[in-house]
């Protein structure tokens, strides 16, 4: 196995003591701005960090009626989205990899059109086509919109990353496939995309997190979700800093443990070895030649040829 390749050489002492230095000048700077913002949210004058202002969420109302009700919808908005996503962008990332080129276009323009189309729009007009159209009605009607603006676009980016984690795998892999006697598309389906898939796990988790960062946009077209729920919260005590100060922790925990799952299967994807590691075969390695096994020189020619 060769050795593991660096981007760049490990730093000596000098550049250790330098990079300790910067970022204990980051994190004073960073210190200093919060201790400036809290002070200042903390001025009599602007009265926004007071016991009043925090006494709501220490009561079971502003839970059950406004912070867990709202998560709950965020949670439900963010799974729907999640499981339709990943439904689609796998048709579609598969559509963009077969040989027929109609299907490729038409999956191709889908992608590049709706990537390209911010997701509140999408969100607004899923509203209210839901309105005109499909004539929906009640709490049904916003998170149709969310559901539908947010999987829209994270199918398009699932897409896409099933596309590139397929085309980053050897060509020898579907020439394989393809010696044996699969079709091409059996040989997308079942020797390609499952080691793309496995290859693109930890940014598909990731986009995990955009879905459900993005569910707060449903705010926009009424959809009872975390952040309304808040807006609604702060409205009712008037105490909008400390709210957004709780939501924001609230966001965090919940992002963070995606983000720390996405980094689990990256882990247990790198020390996996069960298969072969595609960066370990470089261009241009050539294998040692054989030995040949000793002939005694003594040894007349026709007995060197048994040999």
């Amino acid at each position: 196995m060769s050795a593991p390749y660096v981007l760049f050489d490990a730093p000596g002492p000098r550049a250790l003591v330098r990079h300790r230095a910067m970022a204990v000048g980051a994190w004073a700077v960073l210190a200093g701005v919060v201790a400036f913002v809290l002070v200042r949210l903390a001025d009599p004058a602007n009265n926004q960090l007071t016991a009043a202002k925090w006494a709501p969420f220490f009561t079971a109302s502003a839970w059950t009626n406004y912070l867990l009700p709202g998560l709950l919808g965020t949670l439900v908005a963010a799974i729907i989205s999640v499981a339709l996503a990943i439904v689609f962008g796998l048709l579609l990332g598969i559509g963009r990899l077969v040989r027929h080129r109609w299907i490729r276009w038409a999956c191709g323009a889908f992608v590049e059109f709706f990537r390209s189309v911010p997701v509140l729009t999408m969100m607004l007009f899923a509203y209210y086509a839901g309105i005109y159209t499909l004539h929906l009605g009640g709490s049904v009607l916003p998170l149709f919109g969310v559901v539908v603006g947010l999987t829209v676009y994270n199918s398009c980016v699932l897409a896409e990353l099933v596309r590139s984690g397929v085309y980053s795998l050897p060509r020898g892999q579907r020439e394989s496939g393809l010696a044996i006697g699969l079709t091409p598309l059996q040989t997308l389906t079942t020797i390609l995309l499952p080691q793309a898939i496995t290859a693109m796990l930890p940014s598909m988790l990731s986009q995990l997190v955009v879905i459900l960062k993005d569910s707060a946009l449903g705010s926009m077209i009424a959809y009872s979700e975390l952040l309304r729920a808040g807006t609604n919260l702060s409205t009712a005590f008037a105490n909008l800093i400390p709210t957004m100060i709780v939501l924001a922790v609230m966001y965090i925990g919940i992002n963070s443990g995606l983000t720390r799952l996405a980094g689990a299967v990256e882990r247990r994807l790198r020390s996996d070895t069960r298969g072969i590691t595609p960066q370990l075969v470089t261009a241009g390695f050539v294998p040692e030649k054989a030995a040949e096994p000793d002939v005694p020189e003594t040894l007349m020619p026709h007995e060197r040829r048994r040999h």
